[in-house]
């Protein structure tokens, strides 16, 4: 049988998650009262439940993929910092898809490859270079050797009293100073993705968005915390569960403090 050698091709290719503007978008965001903290677990749970067993599929190939790359030497752990803004710019889109009401397949949070993926990238490369900054600034005030326990490259000397105390204390710093960076970025993917924010746009109102936001941050860092430990006594099962929750609840506090519906 002859074919039509103009005719288009007929291949499925699996379509990008449109992103359609819904709500009123505050550029800057909005301080939300305390319990919302909360509230943006249970959204998270509410998003993920009825697909609950794609969403521990993808927690369990991301999973795979962060040990995968973190067990190569000096190239994975660097990679990670790229590919895994990638991978959440999918989640976004995937959560996003999913809010409003449309059908949602595993592949969808894979689209972050093809959608900004050059942006997402630049998350990550800015992330690495704010983390090159502060274990510069760890070697400076504790010494090279403190600054490469923290960073995983040596294996601190538990012999020695004086250099554990220096380790713990040069840890307790690197989390302070780490914090503004886990602010700029948290948000910064759904703005990437959802927005079309540049990359200095998204971590800037990361920022703004997480420092209006302190005390509802702290309600849910105590209750993630807490879900964790639970989490984790059943051999780790419970992840199954709060690893998609976790992913889901970027998108879900994201949404409360830049969106009216």
């Amino acid at each position: 049988m002859s074919t039509n050698p103009y005719a288009a091709p007929t291949t499925h290719v699996a379509d990008i998650p449109e992103v359609v503007a819904d709500g009123n978008f505050i550029a800057e965001g909005r301080s939300r009262p305390a319990g919302n903290g909360w509230g943006w677990i249970k959204s998270a749970r509410a998003l993920t439940k009825p697909r609950s067993w794609l969403w521990m599929g993808v927690f369990i190939v991301y999973a795979l993929i962060a040990m995968g790359l973190s067990i190569i030497p000096i190239v994975g752990p660097l990679a990670l910092y790229f590919i895994m803004p990638v991978l959440f710019g999918g989640i976004m889109l995937t959560c996003d898809k999913a809010r409003q009401g449309n059908e949602i397949a595993f592949g969808d949070v894979f689209a972050g490859f093809s959608a900004h993926f050059a942006k997402l990238a630049g998350i990550g490369l800015a992330s690495l270079l704010m983390y090159l900054v502060i274990f510069a600034v760890i070697a400076a005030i504790f010494g090279t050797a403190s600054a490469l326990v923290l960073s995983g490259m040596e294996d601190p000397q538990a012999s020695d009293p004086a250099v554990a105390i220096g380790i713990v204390i040069a840890a307790l710093v690197m989390l302070g100073l780490s914090l503004p960076v886990y602010m700029a970025v948290w948000f910064s993917f759904a703005l990437v993705t959802i927005n079309n924010f540049t990359v200095v746009k998204a971590l800037k109102t990361s920022f703004v968005g997480c420092l209006k936001n302190i005390v509802p941050f702290l309600i849910y860092g105590l209750m993630m915390f807490l879900f964790s430990i639970l989490a984790t006594i059943p051999l780790m099962l419970g992840w199954l569960i709060l690893g998609p929750v976790l992913f889901a609840s970027l998108y879900t506090g994201y949404r409360d403090i830049f969106y009216e519906d």
